[in-house]
């Protein structure tokens, strides 16, 4: 699968978010905020060791990241949320709750991982791994536990959208799609086509700062 940020990265290449750290652009509770998202990673507390194992092979194949020395960490977030039993509030309609839906969904894709190339998802080459991921993304699966779990929608709604919402939390992420940080307390001023505010980066051809 194609890396994460990879076009970003060349757009922006040299830019660092982090460099405005005693900028007007943070204060000290976004400080805080990404302090904790930057130095302190959750221990598992909730996933199984072969789930938490499963997770980041998962994790690895949907936003590769080949060119980081420290890849942005997702599976120890998950499992934080999953610890806390921390959702967005709601669920699709005849969806499992929050937990549940995480240990099923993880178990059907083991278990269709197992049953098309007869080995754990983590152990396979990595075209097994994205054959299998599209696979359930396109809902042709046949392993028992998927039954009263629709396999698209864990993938898309669930398993996609929580692992790259917390990549572009991260801010390495940032950088990359040359984001330049939260509104607060700084906040954006011009917001037209092609305007930039003077901290923002500047995408360039060559991908410079």
């Amino acid at each position: 699968m194609k890396k994460a940020g990879s076009e970003g990265a060349d757009l922006y290449r040299g830019y660092d978010v982090l460099a405005k750290w005693e900028s007007p652009s943070y204060d000290a509770k976004t400080r805080a905020v990404l302090e904790r998202r930057l130095r302190v990673l959750p221990e598992r507390r909730f996933l199984t060791e072969a789930e938490w194992t499963l997770l980041e092979a998962v994790c690895a194949r949907l936003l590769p990241q080949p060119d980081r020395v420290a890849a942005i960490p997702i599976a120890p977030w998950i499992d934080d949320m999953l610890a806390e039993n921390r959702g967005e509030g709601f669920r699709h309609e005849g969806a499992p709750p929050l937990r549940e839906t995480w240990r099923r969904g993880l178990a059907g894709l083991e278990a269709e991982a197992v049953r098309r190339h007869g080995r754990r998802f983590a152990d396979l080459p990595v075209e097994a791994q994205d054959e299998t991921l599209r696979a359930v993304q396109a809902d042709d699966v046949a392993a028992a536990e998927w039954k009263g779990l629709s396999a698209p929608q864990f993938f898309v709604q669930v398993l996609l959208k929580t692992a790259a919402g917390i990549y572009y939390a991260h801010p390495d992420a940032w950088s990359e799609i040359g984001f330049g940080g939260p509104a607060s307390p700084r906040g954006y001023v011009r917001m037209g086509p092609d305007e930039h505010d003077p901290w923002e980066a500047r995408e360039t051809p060559r991908g410079r700062r």
